[in-house]
């Protein structure tokens, strides 16, 4: 009954990592085409909406898909090459379904991408609104997918801009440099660009997409690192981090955003965030006006896990009333 009456999606609640994923109505069908099959049983509970949702680039993403049968369809560029997964769940297991050459690293690797790596009894609440989302969020897992470039790139995307002109970018871009997702995939899936193609985006795409010189150049500088930058999933997240942060124009903000999905880092505060403090503010003490060190403060109780900590927050849906409009969505490629 935990999860039963949770509350419906809001645009906070899905920036906590909230994905509807429909409730599957039988034993998940085979899809059509040959592919390979993993089986694996979660220790406990498992919500694939939220385990998964952090992944997703907006609605349109074309990296991502929910589908009606409760299954997740994922398009990804393994170190094998690019790959289709398909994860469905019932009855205690999961079954994850692949193609592409990456199909074996997927299935490899879907234990963590589940949140094998988790362990979510680490975590206390200290205040109630937290044990409230937790308790009604028992299938939270962190996910770790142990791939740096796929989070790099459209953290990248989100700096400074709402998140609709980001989302936007993604898709633009990855439905025109990238390549159909392999396997009986969705329609208009498309896994994400190589390393020398997102490098060969003329700079009129970029400008087409909405991506300012910035954002444009930071990535172009990334993908040049793309071998040195994905050595740091082995890393601890805070190695991790730094070895990001050496590259221009990423700092805090995107290095914990990244290692949050790449390393499943329960720790990886998003500081530097135009909304965040202010809803931890104001769902722990009230404060809707707390700045980044205040958030630090109220957060300090869950230190080691202050991440899983801010997505139940963000989960709760607890946010300030608004006094402002939203931020107009600008669109450079207009100009």
């Amino acid at each position: 009954m935990a999860g039963r009456f949770a509350p419906r999606p809001t645009r906070t609640t899905v920036r906590g990592g909230h994905v509807g994923v429909p409730a599957g109505t039988g034993v998940p069908r085979q899809a059509a085409g040959p592919g390979r099959v993993r089986t694996w049983a979660p220790d406990g509970p498992l919500d694939l909406g939220l385990v998964l949702g952090p992944l997703r680039r907006g609605p349109g993403d074309p990296t991502f898909r929910a589908a009606p049968d409760g299954s997740v369809w994922r398009a990804s560029r393994t170190p094998a090459g690019p790959g289709t997964l398909r994860v469905s769940a019932y009855g205690g297991e999961v079954r994850g379904e692949a193609w592409g050459p990456g199909a074996e690293w997927l299935l490899e690797r879907l234990p963590e991408l589940l949140g094998a790596a988790d362990d979510p009894s680490a975590f206390a609440p200290r205040h109630r609104v937290v044990a409230m989302a937790r308790h009604r969020r028992p299938g939270l897992r962190l996910t770790r997918t142990g791939l740096v470039l796929e989070s790099l790139i459209p953290s990248v995307l989100e700096q400074k801009v709402t998140t609709v002109e980001a989302y936007r970018a993604w898709r633009l871009l990855v439905r025109k440099f990238g390549e159909p997702a392999p396997g009986p995939a969705p329609g208009r899936m498309y896994v994400m660009p190589e390393p020398r193609a997102w490098a060969l985006i003329p700079s009129w795409e970029w400008h087409r997409a909405g991506v300012d010189n910035k954002r444009a150049s930071t990535i172009l500088r990334a993908v040049r690192l793309a071998a040195r930058l994905e050595e740091a999933v082995g890393m601890p997240p805070e190695a991790a981090q730094a070895r990001l942060e050496v590259v221009p124009g990423i700092g805090p903000w995107t290095s914990a955003e990244t290692v949050q999905r790449s390393h499943g880092a329960a720790d990886a505060v998003t500081v530097g965030d135009l909304h965040l403090p202010g809803i931890i503010g104001w769902a722990l003490a009230g404060d809707r006006a707390a700045d980044d060190a205040v958030m630090l403060e109220l957060l300090e109780p869950y230190a080691g896990q202050r991440h899983r900590a801010a997505r139940l927050i963000l989960l709760s849906g607890r946010v300030p009333p608004r006094r402002a409009p939203r931020m107009p969505v600008g669109d450079i490629g207009r100009l």
